[in-house]
């Protein structure tokens, strides 16, 4: 990688990602919230009110009966604060106090009256045994709920023995916060967003086993108008997963690895499938991670798409794969017809760094609908300090700027 005076990406991101005052400022057990610690984030109007900074009612779960032995189940009580929360014509706030508390699998219903705060000062934690989990497949849900902020704390799924279901979910809601949270062992995805609008999503701290499977860090599905700034996601799967039905997606200042990259898909799995636009990650850094920045889709027929895609200002730091594209997607390699995904419009700009093998970048797309549209700017990633190669399958684009390695493109 060539030389250059500026620092490189990991430390950018290290001081962008620390350096506004500590990860948050928590307020203390007073009966009333302050909205200035939450957020002075401008795209976040509902946080605020002319005249003065809206003033959340608190419900301190102690007062419901939760212990904070992390053994007990205090599954009881988070409910019955949170619907007490609920229930409020005002701004209301459900606190945990520092502790650890034990839940059970749990929803907070929607709609509510007015703006909820979800305010984690200390660590929650999932049951000991899988089978306390039962069916649900999630462990903590968020449904339906308007103007939501889910701010702090620490989560621990413990899901090492069982990885099965999510951790966080949040669904069919709207103008979501989530900020300064740490979620440790999911028993599968640490944070899944579907069915949501403008959800803003930052300074989280993210961490599973490398071996665990399907710990995806956030899933993204059916969702719009979605934006994560700041994260450090080590996981044994995707740091970032974009599903279906996903679009106007803004990530900046992510810090992936170990795990998967960030990617798009996997598309393609249903012959009726919405797509995915308007995806643009900045600014972010993969360390030692199998893929880096990844499409992939699976070998069937289906209406599904990828369009408008910018990867800009990437680190890579020994990634496997650290430019992929992969239509062929097929397990067991049977009924295999070739990927019906369409892919057009993705740029690759000012992505340079390490690779972990020798095919730095590789776009194998389907022969039924090649990959078209795709721009490399500013493309340079080595091989243990020499030139790496690349590889195209139906895939056709330009280049520009200083390109390394070639491109593979047709002319």
């Amino acid at each position: 990688m060539e030389k250059s005076n500026s620092p490189p990406y990991s430390i950018l991101l290290l001081v962008l990602f620390f350096s506004s005052s500590s990860f948050l400022s928590l307020a203390s057990s007073s009966s009333i919230l302050n909205d200035s610690t939450i957020s002075n984030h401008r795209s976040l109007p509902h946080h605020r009110k002319k005249g003065g900074h809206v003033q959340y009612v608190t419900h301190n779960v102690l007062h419901y009966g939760a212990k904070a032995d992390g053994v007990s189940d205090s599954t009881p009580a988070f409910s019955q604060a949170w619907e007490e929360a609920c229930k409020s014509s005002r701004p209301a706030s459900v606190h945990v106090p520092k502790g650890t508390y034990m839940l059970k699998p749990i929803v907070f219903y929607g709609p509510c009256q007015s703006k909820m705060l979800f305010h984690v000062e200390g660590k929650v934690v999932g049951p000991k045994h899988y089978w306390e989990f039962g069916k649900s497949g999630f462990w903590i849900l968020f449904y339906k709920l308007e103007k939501l902020t889910i701010l702090g704390g620490t989560y621990d799924a413990q899901g090492s023995d069982y990885w099965a279901c999510r951790s966080i979910t949040i669904i069919q809601s709207r103008n979501v916060v989530v900020k300064g949270i740490k979620s440790l062992n999911p028993q599968m995805f640490h944070l899944a967003i579907d069915h949501c609008h403008q959800v803003l999503l930052k300074k989280l701290y993210i961490e599973a086993p490398t071996r665990s499977p399907n710990t995806d860090g956030i899933h993204i599905m059916s969702s719009e108008g979605i934006t994560i700034a700041g994260a450090v996601i080590k996981t044994g799967d995707d740091c970032i997963a974009i599903g279906p039905g996903t679009k106007n997606v803004h990530i900046r200042g992510v810090h992936c690895g170990p795990g998967h990259g960030i990617s798009i898909g996997s598309l393609g799995l249903h012959t009726h499938e919405a797509g995915v636009e308007n995806v643009f990650v900045t600014d972010s850094v993969m360390t030692r991670t199998q893929n880096g920045l990844r499409i992939k889709s699976w070998g069937r027929k289906t209406t599904s798409f990828v369009r408008n895609v910018v990867f800009e200002n990437i680190a890579m730091e020994n990634s496997y794969n650290p430019i992929i594209i992969d239509q062929n997607y097929c397990p067991y390699n049977k009924n295999c017809p070739g990927s019906g995904v369409k892919i057009s419009g993705v740029t690759y700009r000012n992505i340079h760094g390490t690779s972990a093998s020798p095919i730095a970048v590789k776009f194998v797309c389907s022969a039924s609908r090649p990959c078209t549209g795709l721009q490399l700017h500013n493309v340079r990633l080595t091989y243990h300090k020499a030139i790496a190669s690349s590889v195209c399958t139906h895939a056709g684009g330009g280049v520009s700027g200083v390109v390394s390695p070639r491109s593979c493109f047709r002319k």
